[in-house]
């Protein structure tokens, strides 16, 4: 009992420490507006303040993700391994994922450590100090892999075995980071190195392997790019500074707090406010009621980032007032589980912001190129409405002016979010970190005073359940840097260039393949830790061929959202079938004539650059 009390006390305080790194990351931008226009002048070292706030929340959000064991995954088909086998599996997954994240603690405690200049500050604060967090947040991580297994007391001790071997691996850093017991440990600091490298190639097997049995992306790109390092005897500290590197990155604070306002929106009846506005403007027409869903969702999933998101928080609604519209039940869930992504081409879209950032493309150029594509896709999809509702004999809902205007009144602080949003950032008033906390802000205040959706005690809840998301990306995105650094190290680029060169003459084969490719890519893993691992390969091919960068981040993105409706692992479909209570085979059923009339869209914009390149003079650089 007092253990439990204990333990309740410190998730709390850990609780409370990230909620208010948080909100405080939320506020300083919004500040930095504020201060430069009233006084011409800026807050003394925001960005850096600001920077910082972001690697804490990284790790702070991590730690509660594995807490509550929401780390970003893929667990195709764990539902039918037998209990049994799934129990001695998850020790296996906890052994794998302790040892990784305890190696990696040390390898961040050693760049903390020897990697800083000792006399550097972030205000108060010293750099040392401040990047401590980095291996705390990996230590913590690594014993709730222990403690959370989903396992028997023996799975337990299984999974804490992997906390000494991720120990013993990272001898080397141990005895650098004590220098004066580095003579005494150089025996079995040599037996430890020798160690690493028998076993990278196969446990580079079992990663693998593990990535379809729940183990978290992270853990998988991480030990990935660690075993790759051990492999080629570089610097293995060298992952963690590329994780720094990303993490304190100028653009990077927009994407947890465009995730952040998203999931304000959504805690809120904001929802079921856009709901009843779409379906008095567009009730009316054909189909209205579909395409109505279609641009609730688009709207939910480009603020969060995160398709499931959308379709956990709004795919029951929808499908259930599609059904009740006269839209048959399959064609409903078909519907929204195909809308759940639809979103990620329109400002404020996360992956476009981290594309930009990877490409070192003018994200404003980014978002430009996105419009037009989005607007095809969801006129793709809004078609599928228009004729299923035509076939069935969906009746429309009547337009009535006056109930128009009682859903524009009533949604009109919703539908300014992403006018404040495009106008700021577009018209150059706002960075897109500025404009990302100018949105976290005006949400919280729609919802809290205008709306009153959330009372002022449920601000810690919507941030508990935001931690999981926001903690899952960053990490993975810290992860994923270091894979991605050895790829470029390795020369990897240049030699599927090359190669390109010698075997692909045709534009248009390139692209056929690159399509054929992503769509596999975004099957197999999360827009993000592709976005970090993918960007670098196929920079150089679109240059080889002549393709205009923002034309082929438009592709990239357009593809990856294909990949969440891919059979047999995309995301939206184990999301889709868990909401509806379906078998997997029938959510495959009803969302192929979606996902071939998505593809259909995706060829145009592959084929026709001049859709994602249309806008680009109008919003300059």
């Amino acid at each position: 009992m007092i253990m439990k009390k204990i333990l309740t006390a410190l998730h709390r305080t850990e609780n409370g420490v990230a909620g208010a790194v948080l909100l405080l990351m939320a506020a300083i931008p919004a500040l930095e507006v504020v201060v430069r226009k009233v006084f011409s002048t800026g807050v003394p070292n925001s960005s850096d303040y600001l920077q910082h706030l972001v690697l804490w929340t990284t790790f702070l959000a991590g730690a509660i993700a594995s807490r509550e064991r929401r780390h970003l995954s893929l667990s195709a088909g764990m539902e039918f391994i037998p209990e049994g086998a799934r129990r001695w599996i998850y020790a296996g997954t906890g052994f794998l994922s302790s040892a990784i994240c305890t190696a990696f603690a040390w390898c961040a405690l050693s760049l903390a450590v020897i990697g800083f200049d000792p006399t550097r500050r972030v205000g108060p604060f010293s750099i040392q100090l401040i990047a401590a967090i980095m291996p705390f947040g990996y230590a913590v991580m690594a014993a709730r892999f222990v403690t959370g297994a989903p396992t028997g007391r023996a799975g337990k001790i299984i999974a804490a075995t992997g906390i000494l071997l991720g120990t013993f691996l990272s001898l080397g850093q141990i005895a650098s980071i004590f220098p004066g017991a580095a003579e005494a440990l150089a025996p079995v600091v040599t037996a430890s190195q020798a160690a690493a490298g028998f076993i990278s190639f196969p446990v580079l097997i079992l990663l693998i392997a593990a990535a379809l049995v729940d183990t978290p992306i992270f853990i998988v790109l991480g030990g990935a790019a660690y075993f790759l390092f051990v492999r080629s005897g570089a610097s293995l500290e060298v992952i963690p500074n590329e994780a720094y590197t990303l993490l304190t990155g100028s653009a990077i604070p927009a994407i947890p707090l465009f995730a952040l306002t998203g999931f304000i929106l959504s805690e809120g009846k904001a929802g079921e406010r856009l709901i009843g506005l779409f379906r008095a403007l567009f009730g009316w027409l054909p189909g209205g009621m579909a395409v109505m869903a279609i641009l609730v969702c688009a709207f939910f999933t480009t603020f969060t980032g995160a398709s499931g998101v959308t379709i956990l928080a709004l795919g029951g609604l929808l499908a259930f007032i599609l059904t009740k519209g006269g839209y048959r039940e399959g064609f409903s869930s078909g519907l929204v589980t195909s809308s759940g992504s639809i979103g990620l081409l329109f400002p404020p879209s996360l992956p476009v912001i981290l594309y930009g950032v990877v490409s070192q493309i003018s994200i404003k150029q980014m978002y430009a190129g996105g419009i037009i594509p989005g607007v095809v896709m969801v006129a793709a999809l809004s078609a599928m409405g228009v004729r299923a509702a035509l076939r069935s004999g969906v009746k429309r809902v009547p337009f009535d002016p006056r109930e128009a205007l009682r859903a524009i009144r009533g949604s009109i602080w919703e539908i300014l979010l992403p006018v404040i949003i495009m106008g700021g950032f577009f018209s150059g008033l706002m960075t897109i970190v500025e404009t990302s906390s100018v949105a976290v802000l005006y949400a919280l205040f729609v919802a809290v005073v205008i709306q009153r959706d959330i009372s002022l005690k449920e601000i810690p809840r919507v941030l508990l359940k935001c931690f999981p998301i926001i903690g899952g990306i960053l990490v993975i995105l810290a992860l994923a840097k270091g894979l991605s650094y050895y790829i470029v190290d390795a020369e990897i680029p240049m030699h599927l260039s090359e190669w390109m060169r010698a075997h692909i003459h045709s534009k248009y084969v390139f692209l056929l393949l690159l399509n054929i490719a992503l769509i596999l890519t975004g099957c197999l893993m999360d827009i993000y830790s592709a976005i970090m691992v993918v960007v670098p390969l196929i920079i150089p091919l679109g240059e080889i061929f002549g393709i205009h960068p923002v034309h082929l981040g438009i592709i990239f993105l357009a593809n990856l959202e294909l990949g969440y409706l891919t059979p047999p692992v995309g995301l939206n479909l184990f999301l889709s079938s868990y909401l509806f209570n379906r078998p997997l085979i029938s959510v495959y059923r009803q969302v192929l004539p979606f996902l071939l009339v998505l593809i259909a869209a995706v060829l145009v914009i592959t084929y026709v650059p001049f859709i994602s390149t249309a806008l680009l003079d109008v919003v300059g650089q």
